[in-house]
């Protein structure tokens, strides 16, 4: 079953009646994705914790859902609510200002004043003996680095760059402003760009 076909009417009429085959199938197609966006905030062991929990709550709450979002939607913000009790209880709470730390724009210096590349990106392609093993370093530094990341431009570059997540949606589970949210995926990007900018020039992170 595709994801598209979890998220139509009859489906989710299904949910609410609580049809187990149904809850199984959602359960199967979404729980990796849950698992990387409560990733993004907690260690692996308190990400599974919270996403578990997050499951038990849908359960509970799924005959009220009233599909005014998506369900992947719905099932995320319920995860990263969870995630985010859990930081509280660490003594740990997720801020979701995008004007904390550094307003400044790490990328302004490549463009010029009518938004085109004043200093462009340099070709680069990896070939050769080296090629495997200059691919695992990087991939090395783009997780350091991410990881490294304020919590609330992880959580945006993950839901928007790799689960592929509308602005509405994000919004909807960050309940910040779109605007907020792409200051938040400009600074994530901004310090993978630098990251990758600095490992062309050096080959270290």
């Amino acid at each position: 079953m595709a994801n598209a076909d979890l998220e139509t009417p009859e489906f989710i009429e299904r949910l609410r009646a609580g049809d187990r085959a149904a809850f199984a199938l959602v359960v199967k197609h979404y729980h990796p994705r849950l698992l990387g966006a409560a990733r993004t905030l907690l260690q692996p062991a308190d990400a599974e914790e919270a996403v578990q929990d997050g499951w038990i709550a849908a359960h509970r709450a799924l005959p009220k859902f009233e599909g005014r979002s998506a369900l992947l939607t719905w099932l995320t913000r319920i995860v990263i609510n969870q995630a985010r009790m859990q930081l509280r209880k660490g003594g740990r709470e997720v801020q979701f200002d995008p004007t904390e730390e550094g307003a400044t724009d790490a990328l302004a210096h490549r463009f010029n004043a009518n938004g085109h590349w004043q200093e462009p990106p340099r070709a680069w392609a990896l070939s050769g003996p080296d090629a495997l093993l200059t691919r695992d370093e990087l991939q090395h530094c783009l997780e350091s680095h991410i990881t490294a990341m304020p919590d609330n431009q992880r959580l945006a570059l993950q839901l928007r760059d790799i689960q592929g997540l509308d602005f509405d949606d994000i919004c909807n589970i960050m309940d910040v402003s779109a605007s907020n949210v792409r200051v938040l995926l400009h600074r994530a990007r901004a310090r993978l760009f630098q990251m990758v900018d600095r490992f062309q020039e050096t080959g270290e992170c």
